[in-house]
């Protein structure tokens, strides 16, 4: 297995199906709107063996003070082989002038982030309006 590691933003709705859902996260259920939202990003980074996308990386920002990680996710088939980790680092790198990365990590996954470099807001908390349910 040789992972690819691609900057685009341009994937198939059956790709970025299949990868939102084996993570099990509700936004897989609408394909055709991830389509439209990759698109929407700034930066895109993916993770590709062969032909099947298996990671990938969002971020939004606001062009030289802030970035906001919105997505990573790697498929579990493919997890601790450090394809997470080389997507936060092409983040870390692309971002490396900016004050801020920022994003919100689900409890067991905290762990993770930390060992990335993250730290956690002593004085905040994620809040949303949403109808996802993942």
């Amino acid at each position: 297995m040789e992972i690819i590691y691609k900057d685009t933003h341009d994937f198939s709705a059956n790709a970025l199906e299949n990868l939102f859902l084996s993570v099990d996260w509700s936004s897989g259920h609408y394909p055709e709107k991830l389509v439209v939202a990759m698109k929407n990003y700034k930066t895109v980074y993916s993770a590709w063996d062969k032909d099947k996308l298996v990671g990938m990386i969002c971020v939004m920002d606001d062009g030289v003070i802030n970035a906001y990680v919105h997505y990573l996710l790697v498929n579990p088939e493919y997890q601790y082989k450090k394809i997470g980790r080389t997507l936060v680092e092409m983040v870390k790198e692309h971002y490396k002038d900016y004050m801020r990365i920022a994003l919100i990590a689900y409890d067991n996954e905290a762990h993770f982030y930390e060992n990335c470099g993250f730290e956690k807001g002593g004085d905040a908390s994620p809040m949303f309006v949403t109808s996802l349910w993942t």
